[in-house]
């Protein structure tokens, strides 16, 4: 198992943890929550021996292998699939062994190798770096495809992609659906649910948690309480000991009030004087219970404007495309106030594409797009976070984009997006991934937009302010769509779903839950496939396996039969009495020792046969 104990950490003045204990135990999969700046990425570093704890200590399991989602790699030209199996370290090191055994042409030491490479599922590995991929949203035309010319989230798929093709005992995953879409996030749902050692998951995604972990470590005020279930058992446990925390707090409170009310009634009375030192000495003794503060940091809402064109938005006879090449055909459909839509479609179908059209940074192939006139457009995609000036501070952001507005102004807006007192001073340089989103979000919402069109908006947002998201665009009187892999969020804030698939945008007929059933089962019956696929490889690769001992058993046995006939020849000469007359008596010698080599080849061949004969009979049973 995995422990920490007695854990103490400062980050500069502040006390990160605090006397912090956990234990994991192999085989557990623990969601790991808590605010920004909890410790939840600290607590990995922890883990892997990146970071030393001031006091403290860190135990693993000796033998333990470790894999995890790095952030931040060098930029390489490896292509995908190389880049992905490059994971599989050990599998590298055997590859690099085996060319080594071939140079040195020594086939006992290249059939071991094979039968340790085998163990290791090489012959499969790289159908299954294909079918990580293809979970992730790659195309197999992608794989060749060098790393250096993806984009930053693919890149980071890329690092998933290689941390689950490391056979793990620990596997440690920091916001793995940062970057994916819906259908890939089912994928690596699945696929977690499959995987059989100890998980450690930051994540920020309710139903991700829900389906994944069956424990939650719940990091605060510098300790960690774990949790058994899932997230929502751990939201209803929590909430269960708030309201108990509330309760003991009220009657220590009461119980507080009681004692002080009896020390000052009764200070000044020497009669009473042992008793109020007794209460005095009580109420310092008394456990302070911590007020409970439950509250979200976030206060925002989207306001709209008063005028609404109606309908917002038209598609008359619209293909969408590039290159004169239509991805989306034939569009009609009308988006009006009030429409809480949200985008459904496998990855590449065309959801982006469709979201581009809409916001009109892509002009149609044909057809038209009739705008209204109150029709004003809010729209939030990853790409827009690098638009903020890095120059700038955060209050002076906002006061680019309001002018006219007083400094009080900006700062009590600011605030009730989690930017108040210093924070509204700090450069948008070096604002985090969810800072950069909520000042994204906040600039959107000031504009008030008629129509919110939102591309994967809870990205690096934490819990607290994908709740709070969730409760604005509940109460936004304007149309909104939404594309996002939070299924919390689909679910809460949308009434109708549209489906991107096969050049069509159509109504899905089902609701979410279907959705994700229906996709599922493509993703259970593809995996059906690849495994059949593998069990075609790996009997292919069994035999070539045995092939070069089946060889080396060929080459010997004809060594055998020529040395045999060779050998039976001299023999029967040597059986002649006449021959040892005949002879003089240096060639009857030489006769004689070639006798003699013949058998200890004949021997040592043998005992080569044999010994190839038992080691390919040991593969086949290890095979089998």
């Amino acid at each position: 198992m995995l422990q920490l104990t007695d854990i103490s950490l400062h980050r500069g003045e502040q006390a990160l943890f605090t006397g912090l204990n956990c234990t994991i135990h192999a085989g557990q999969k623990i969601g790991i929550v808590g605010r920004n700046g909890a410790g939840k990425s600290t607590l990995f570093q922890l883990v892997l021996g990146g970071l030393l704890p001031e006091t403290g200590t860190v135990r693993r399991p000796e033998g333990w292998r470790v894999s995890h989602m790095a952030q931040q790699v060098d930029v390489t030209d490896r292509n995908a699939l190389d880049f992905v199996l490059d994971g599989h370290q050990a599998l590298r090191k055997l590859e690099r062994d085996i060319e080594r055994a071939q140079a040195a042409d020594d086939p006992i030491r290249l059939a071991n190798l094979h039968a340790a490479f085998a163990d290791l599922h090489g012959y499969a590995a790289e159908a299954q770096a294909a079918e990580i991929l293809h979970g992730l949203g790659f195309s197999s035309e992608e794989f060749g495809k060098p790393f250096s010319a993806f984009s930053g989230g693919w890149r980071i798929r890329l690092n998933l992609a290689q941390a689950l093709m490391c056979p793990a005992d620990l596997l440690l995953l920091d916001e793995p659906t940062n970057h994916l879409d819906l259908d890939a996030t089912l994928w690596l749902e699945g696929w977690l649910k499959r995987f059989c050692g100890t998980l450690l998951l930051i994540a920020h995604d309710r139903e991700f948690l829900d389906q994944v972990a069956d424990y939650i470590l719940h990091l605060h005020d510098g300790q960690a309480d774990a949790y058994r279930g899932n997230y929502s058992e751990f939201e209803r446990q929590r909430a269960e000991a708030l309201i108990h925390q509330q309760a003991a707090l009220t009657r220590q409170q009461a119980e507080r009030r009681h004692i002080q009310s009896f020390v000052d009634r009764f200070r000044a009375k020497a009669s009473k004087a042992k008793q109020v030192q007794s209460r005095l000495k009580a109420l310092e003794r008394m456990a302070t219970v911590s007020a409970v503060y439950a509250d979200s940091p976030y206060a925002f809402q989207f306001s709209t404007p008063d005028k609404l064109s109606t309908p917002l938005l038209s598609f008359d006879r619209v293909d969408i495309g590039y290159a004169g090449k239509p991805v989306i055909r034939g569009l009609n459909r009308s988006i009006l106030p009030g429409a809480r839509i949200g985008i459904l479609g496998a990855n590449g179908a065309g959801k982006s594409t469709l979201l581009k059209c809409l916001v009109g940074s892509l002009v149609p192939l044909s057809g038209a797009v009739v705008r209204g006139m109150n029709a004003g457009i809010g729209y939030f995609a990853q790409h827009q976070l690098e638009t903020l000036d890095p120059t700038r501070t955060v209050l002076a952001q906002l006061a680019h984009a309001r002018p006219d507005a007083r400094e009080q102004w900006c700062r009590d807006y600011l605030g009730g997006w989690g930017f108040s007192g210093e924070l509204a001073e700090r450069s948008c340089g070096i604002l985090s991934g969810g800072e950069k989103a909520r000042l994204a979000l906040a600039l959107i919402a000031l504009a008030e937009p008629a129509l919110l069109v939102m591309d994967e908006p809870t990205n690096h947002l934490d819990l607290d302010m994908r709740e709070a998201l969730a409760l604005a665009l509940q109460d936004f009187a304007g149309a909104l769509i939404l594309v996002s892999h939070d299924r919390s969020l689909l679910k809460r804030v949308v009434d109708e779903l549209w489906l991107v698939d096969d050049g069509q945008v159509t109504t899905y007929s089902g609701d979410l839950d279907a959705y994700t059933t229906a996709r599922s089962a493509v993703g259970a019956t593809r995996n059906v496939t690849h495994e059949r696929r593998q069990s075609r490889q790996q009997a292919a690769a069994q035999r070539h396996r045995e092939k070069p001992l089946r060889d080396q058993i060929k080459r010997l046995e004809r060594d055998i039969e020529q040395v045999t006939a060779a050998l039976r020849a001299l023999e029967t000469r040597l059986a002649d009495p006449a021959l040892y007359q005949a002879l003089p008596r240096a060639e009857l010698d030489a006769l004689l020792t070639e006798s003699g080599q013949l058998r200890k080849q004949l021997e040592t061949d043998e005992e080569a046969w044999l010994e190839a004969q038992e080691t390919l009979e040991q593969q086949a049973q290890e095979a089998s």
